[in-house]
């Protein structure tokens, strides 16, 4: 491994670990200041905290399903951190790899209330438009999944993506005397 890629491995590792920390004290937070204690009102009518042990995904959705949650965030973390890897150090790559610090730490923030708590902390609530309650993770999830489709339909052309998915189909060559 080149220099370039060991230094940019170091920083996605650090810069994971840091948003992590952040999502993790901001949960400890909310136990400490909003569990078992009424809503800590910010903005009336439209923004407040308030503390929920969410044991399923958004809206409610999933209630109960650890084992399916663990199972397809260690599957998402493995597909990340293998894509990161494969990320050209091109600086038209950079944002690519900051979109994948956001959504690994906010997988393991999620991931790590699951195995500790059988459930994650939310605590963000906007009562103005009654969106789902939710947490730091849970940004870092949703800026880097709006970044990452205003990159591939705006920024990033076919081809530069083709590079990224481990998967992918090599084209087949055509065998001498064929066209």
């Amino acid at each position: 491994m080149n220099i370039k890629k060991r230094n940019s491995c170091i920083i996605y590792a650090v810069s994971t670990i840091l948003l992590l920390m952040l999502d993790q004290i901001t949960k400890y937070l909310a136990v400490i200041h909003l569990k078992d204690s009424s809503s800590l009102i910010l903005i009336p009518d439209v923004f407040q905290l308030h503390y929920l042990e969410n044991q399923g995904a958004a809206f409610g959705l999933m209630q109960g399903q650890k084992l399916w949650f663990v199972i397809s965030t260690l599957l998402m973390l493995m597909l990340m951190v293998l894509v990161y890897f494969r990320i050209p150090m091109d600086k038209k790559y950079r944002w690519l790899r900051f979109i994948l610090v956001l959504l690994t730490a906010g997988a393991l923030g999620n991931l790590i209330d699951r195995l500790r708590l059988n459930y994650v902390i939310d605590f963000f609530y906007f009562e103005l438009i009654n969106f789902p309650i939710f947490n730091v993770a849970d940004i870092y999830v949703t800026v880097g999944m709006a970044l990452l489709l205003i990159l591939v339909l705006f920024y990033y052309k076919e081809e530069e993506l083709e590079v990224l998915w481990p998967f992918r189909k090599r084209k087949h060559e055509p065998e001498e005397g064929q066209e």
